[in-house]
């Protein structure tokens, strides 16, 4: 590892959240977020974005769901100030307009990340794919992950943000069974609140134990903030 990178798991810039994670996901790996709508995804990505751009590493970031504007407002609003890392190289930022392509977009999509990989990146976000799912056949997809496997494999670290609704049930399956690391978010309702919770369903090569359920909420100009077990519960 470089030495000016200052460790070798993605971290989300929290050693709590990281804990959780079982210390954080190896470099190298590939790694699965996935849930429904509103379930924290982006925040949980923009997060792990943002502890690795802290941690000396260079981003290129895909997404399917903001300009580059409106992912920088966002961002913001969760107290994550990109504005210098684009200005220094440091991320590079790509929004996907899946609707307009005509062409095959899996295929499309995977040259850009390894045309990033070869540029320098140290790092892949993809938030989300789902797009791209729901317009290519299970095949392409399916051989989409294969080979973004191989570049983790050779080195590289992807992170893919999909929508669990959107995807069949035994896709899914063989998705998550190619990939690393597979973190599942949802939305609860407790009492008369709504908070989200991340189930830690599988990291290879954690430093520590995996299979934890962490509750969280999102909170304006902090970002994610841990629920004790007895408060979420309460």
């Amino acid at each position: 590892m470089p030495p000016d990178k200052l460790t070798n798991v993605i971290s989300t810039g929290s050693r709590e959240i990281d804990d959780k994670m079982g210390g954080g996901v190896p470099l190298g790996s590939m790694t699965l977020i996935e849930g429904d709508s509103h379930s924290g995804k982006s925040v949980l990505t923009q997060q792990m974005s943002w502890g690795s751009l802290q941690d000396g590493f260079r981003l290129s970031f895909f997404t399917t769901e903001n300009t580059v504007r409106s992912l920088v407002r966002q961002m913001i609003s969760l107290n994550i100030d990109i504005t210098d890392y684009l200005l220094l190289g440091r991320l590079r930022l790509f929004p996907m307009e899946v609707s307009q392509a005509r062409t095959e977009t899996m295929d499309v999509l995977l040259q850009a990340i390894q045309a990033e990989g070869a540029h320098g990146s140290d790092m892949i976000f993809v938030d989300a794919l789902t797009p791209c799912i729901t317009s290519s056949p299970p095949e392409a997809v399916l051989t989409f992950f294969e080979k973004c496997k191989r570049l983790c494999s050779a080195g590289m670290t992807i992170v893919i943000v999909v929508h669990s609704h959107a995807v069949e049930k035994e896709l899914l399956v063989r998705i998550t069974s190619l990939c690393d690391a597979h973190l599942r978010l949802r939305t609860e309702e407790v009492g008369e609140r709504l908070i989200k919770a991340m189930e830690v369903a599988k990291v290879r090569g954690a430093s520590k134990r995996t299979g934890n359920i962490v509750s969280f909420e999102v909170e304006p100009g902090f970002g994610m903030r841990i629920i004790p077990i007895n408060k979420a519960q309460g």
